[in-house]
């Protein structure tokens, strides 16, 4: 079968909180199904909840992860330089970020065009396991294999967040990992950027 790549560009941030709940959000500026946002939940009792801004971006999500609800709801992002505001249906976050530390540093060294090329993503996931616990290349629900290209990531300093009306805590490790997918957000909060690249089949009738 013939198949193709649908090419994701922005950022994700990961980050846990004291109340045991943890937060994927990932924005993406650039997306096959235009401008959107998804946050990905994951609640103490290990319940896996999927926030999406459009229908057909849930659909999507939905069959390359694996979550126990999904929601269509209205999402909008704030950001600065070193600070966002996320508005997801129930959920309001606020994180600040901080400085890249050595890891940072050396992702935004690598030449943009090298981070994206699908062959360095797929060398790099060795190391990226052994130092990180994350991956950076595998295989993704109903067949769809998936890339990330982390070119850029700074600690998440601060968080507070609220979900439906309920304070979830102070900002703590993504501890348990989460598990939507092949691999996990990093263990100390972050925000990367990044380019997620999936293939799919070229009939794969929720692609586009």
């Amino acid at each position: 079968m013939d198949h193709v790549h649908l090419r994701f560009d922005g950022w994700i941030a990961g980050l846990g909180t004291t109340g045991g709940t943890r937060l994927v959000v990932g924005h993406w500026p650039g997306s096959p199904f235009g401008p959107v946002t998804d946050v990905m939940v994951e609640q103490p009792g290990g319940h896996r909840l999927l926030l999406a801004e459009t229908a057909e971006l849930a659909r999507f999500v939905a069959r390359t992860y694996t979550f126990d609800e999904v929601r269509v709801v209205p999402i909008t992002v704030d950001r600065s330089p070193a600070a966002w505001t996320v508005t997801a249906g129930p959920l309001h976050l606020r994180f600040t970020t901080g400085g890249r530390g050595v890891l940072g540093r050396l992702l935004h060294a690598v030449p943009a065009a090298l981070a994206r090329h699908l062959l360095w993503v797929r060398l790099i996931d060795p190391p990226a396991r052994l130092l990180r616990g994350v991956r950076t290349y595998g295989s993704a629900g109903n067949g769809r294999r998936e890339w990330y290209a982390v070119r850029d990531l700074h600690h998440v300093t601060t968080a507070t967040a609220v979900f439906d009306g309920t304070d979830l805590g102070r900002l703590a490790p993504v501890d348990p990992p989460v598990r939507f997918g092949f691999g996990s957000a990093p263990r100390s909060p972050s925000l990367v950027r990044i380019t997620t690249t999936v293939e799919v089949g070229s009939g794969d009738e929720e692609r586009s």
